[in-house]
């Protein structure tokens, strides 16, 4: 047992130890979000004039509403990260001395995701903290609530970008990888408005975004943030975070799947 955790502690150390050494991908991750509540809420609020958000049944302003879709847009964000170091360490040979490990890879690579997933989480809280000095603040109790919810959503996110590590061969690609399926999944759920107001103008467009997986992860930290818990949103993110795990782990067989195509 204690080797095990010798693995988790040293995996997971390195990443934190690596994020620490990268003090400027800490505040390209504070600054988008934070460029999106302050500067873009004011515009998105006079288009769509939201006052009441189903379910809820109370009052927020606009910027309270969008800041759940932020949290989610920091994990995202650092799951793409993660993934990009993945591919940089396979290009530099120590990803395949990882996988040489006798441990299970399925706990090498869960390892990696709990690494990301303490510094999403990290980030996300200095978010609400620079958003509370701005006077954008959620219920007390709930930055506690939404801790299980910021977990249960870096793992998925982190798994995703475990999973399209295996299709990047070179590092100079990622970067297009990335806003190929970032942008994409931002706007197209319910961070910036509502599923019930974007069926007013598409139904089609309803059910893309309904669909998303990104849609789940914001939702349950919006209703964990409110004190809630979205059994659906729940459910939906469990289950992707459980198939992009196994997909992960198998393309990271050095037997077979995609490492060994491209070997």
């Amino acid at each position: 047992m204690s080797g095990w955790w010798g693995v988790l502690r040293a995996i997971a150390g390195r990443e934190l130890l690596r994020f620490v050494h990268q003090r400027e991908r800490f505040f390209a991750a504070l600054v988008r979000p934070l460029v999106w509540l302050l500067v873009f809420a004011a515009g998105f609020r006079a288009a769509l004039g939201l006052s009441i958000i189903p379910p809820y049944q109370t009052y927020i302003t606009y910027e309270t509403y969008i800041v759940p879709g932020l949290c989610a847009m920091v994990l995202l964000f650092n799951g793409m990260q993660s993934s990009l170091s993945l591919v940089y360490d396979r290009e530099m040979g120590s990803m395949r001395l990882l996988l040489t490990s006798p441990f299970p890879r399925w706990w090498l690579l869960f390892c990696r995701l709990l690494g990301s997933t303490a510094i999403s989480i990290l980030q996300v809280y200095t978010f609400l903290a620079v958003a509370a000095l701005f006077g954008i603040t959620m219920p007390g109790i709930g930055y506690i609530t939404v801790l299980p919810a910021l977990v249960v959503g870096g793992l998925m996110l982190g798994a995703l970008g475990l999973v399209l590590s295996n299709f990047v061969k070179q590092l100079e690609n990622f970067a297009g990888v990335m806003n190929f399926v970032i942008f994409p999944m931002f706007f197209l759920s319910s961070a910036l408005y509502p599923l019930w107001k974007m069926s007013e103008s598409s139904e089609l467009l309803h059910d893309i975004c309904a669909a998303n997986p990104f849609t789940h992860v914001v939702e349950l930290i919006r209703f964990a943030l409110y004190l809630q818990w979205n059994l659906s949103a729940l459910s939906w993110v469990v289950a992707y975070t459980v198939v992009l795990c196994a997909i992960a782990s198998w393309g990271y067989d050095p037997a077979r799947g995609m490492t060994k195509r491209k070997g």
